[in-house]
């Protein structure tokens, strides 16, 4: 049900890469709703009593707020059958009774997710549970709390995911590639410039029928991709941009890229823009996941 992943696109997720979960159990999501549910209200009362002092994570929830918790199964996001199904966290915030507005508040996603990541699971043992890829969405004082009872509880490690320029330029190559139904927006790259006393980055707009006609004649095979397909295609881009310009592109470290596809930047900061490659798009980000754990 393509509706029930609808969720993931248009927002900005934060990436992270996590460790086998040991003992954690799908029949058992409406429990850990609900201690979940009793760590965020101590974590709050702890804040409140340090006066923002100490970690102080739970500070910017407000004394106010009454935070309810869902965590539920989503099978849809999987790559094969072997995948263990996506598990999705969501944060609301429950009216209070003095509150006209009736309707709870959506205010922080996460979802752990698998999209074939066979190798990761093919030798992990029986009270393991493999979902590498955790995404983010919403303030970082949740994602910490969350990240927090989940590494205590299911004794796992959560680590930010960088997208190195190597990967960004695979994606620029990729996504460049793709066929979709409506109008395509601008290819976009954008570089960092080192060693200058302030940050200077430079934009690099490529009209989407130009980027594919580039893409198509650097692409040997269609449907597979090679690195020197992808050199060949960045180094095209290069040089046209130097022959304007006089800038030498591969001097700079490539630190964002923007297709019609999605958005990924080097911080791990990522944007889902079209429903039906988000499976593929997945499928590299765990890979990218499972490449730091191991």
């Amino acid at each position: 049900d393509p509706q029930r992943t609808t969720f993931l696109l248009r927002k900005q997720w934060s990436l992270y890469s996590v460790t086998p979960l040991y003992r954690f159990s799908d029949a058992h999501l409406r429990d850990y709703s609900r201690l979940l549910s009793a760590f965020i209200a101590a974590e709050k009362q702890k804040g409140l009593a340090g006066g923002g002092g100490g970690e102080g994570l739970a500070v910017e929830v407000g004394v106010e707020l009454d935070v309810k918790v869902a965590i539920s199964s989503l099978p849809e996001l999987k790559g094969s059958n072997r995948d263990q199904a996506a598990v999705l966290v969501q944060l609301s915030l429950r009216p209070s009774a003095f509150s006209k507005n009736s309707e709870e508040k959506l205010i922080w996603s996460g979802c752990f997710c698998s999209v074939s990541g066979d190798d990761l699971s093919e030798n992990m043992r029986e009270d393991f549970t493999c979902l590498p890829l955790f995404l983010a969405n919403g303030a970082e004082s949740y994602t910490a709390i969350v990240g927090s009872w989940f590494q205590k509880t299911f004794d796992c490690c959560f680590h930010r995911l960088a997208i190195s320029p190597f990967t960004l330029s695979w994606m620029a190559a990729m996504w460049t590639g793709c066929k979709v139904d409506k109008t395509a927006s601008a290819v976009e790259l954008v570089f960092s410039v080192p060693c200058l006393p302030q940050p200077l980055d430079i934009s690099y707009a490529i009209h989407p029928e130009d980027a594919k006609a580039l893409w198509d004649t650097v692409q040997k095979t269609p449907g597979e991709v090679t690195q020197e397909e992808v050199d060949v295609f960045m180094d095209c881009l290069y040089s046209h941009f130097h022959r304007h310009f006089k800038i030498h592109l591969s001097a700079t470290k490539l630190v964002k890229v923007s297709t019609a596809i999605a958005s990924a930047q080097c911080d791990g900061n990522i944007k889902f823009l079209q429903s039906q490659y988000l499976t593929g798009v997945l499928m590299l980000l765990t890979e990218l996941a499972i490449s730091q754990i191991q």
